[in-house]
């Protein structure tokens, strides 16, 4: 594949982040934040636990096929994506806690889109297991569905959660923007103080 329809494809993939940001609004996260920081927290546990990861609201096949969805909403490239941020298990952890109330329509949806994608691929044994073009092609017949809006929005908090909650695992959804976590410590700080000559630095007895 020529680098311009490597270039395409992945632009058609990121579409689907970009699509999703007008369901994520400032007052919703305000009101959900403390139950979204629980659930990045369990995200961030899993993933550092040297035990095999456990769902509590998925089966390990809804599991599998979840994270491959997610995976194709936030694609790895040269930055991680929602595998490497672990966003399943933030997906998880949502519908176990404060998306409870619609876990039973999330998981109708799921059956749905499962057995839909193996009516179209009999040969596949399930959407985890199809190749990424397969993936791609049998997304785009989906991406209107409520099942995949919640899926994209669900996906797009546990890339973005702060690290200091456990989503945003090791940095990934701001690697994915190219943002540096770095405060600047020493001065200048901006324009206001640039020709300050009298800074004292900040040590360690100071704390």
């Amino acid at each position: 594949m020529s680098t311009f329809e490597d270039d395409q494809e992945d632009i058609s993939r990121r579409s689907f982040l970009r699509s999703g940001s007008g369901l994520i609004t400032g007052v919703w996260l305000a009101a959900q934040w403390p139950s979204i920081a629980a659930a990045a927290q369990h995200a961030e546990e899993v993933a550092a636990d040297s035990a095999p990861a456990r769902f509590e609201f998925f089966s390990a096949g809804d599991g599998a096929d979840v994270e491959a969805v997610g995976a194709q909403i936030v694609p790895s490239g040269a930055t991680p994506g929602a595998r490497e941020a672990h966003a399943v298990y933030f997906i998880d952890r949502s519908l176990a806690t404060y998306f409870a109330a619609m876990a039973p329509d999330y998981r109708r949806g799921l059956a749905e889109f499962q057995t839909k994608f193996r009516a179209v691929n009999p040969a596949v044994s399930s959407f985890a297991a199809a190749n990424s073009d397969a993936q791609i092609a049998y997304l785009t017949t989906e991406d209107r569905t409520p099942f995949f809006e919640t899926t994209r929005m669900l996906t797009v908090l546990g890339m973005f959660a702060s690290p200091k909650y456990g989503g945003n695992y090791q940095g990934s959804g701001w690697k994915l923007m190219g943002f540096v976590d770095q405060h600047a410590f020493r001065p200048p700080f901006g324009y206001y103080d640039a020709e300050y000559g009298g800074f004292v630095p900040y040590t360690e007895s100071h704390a």
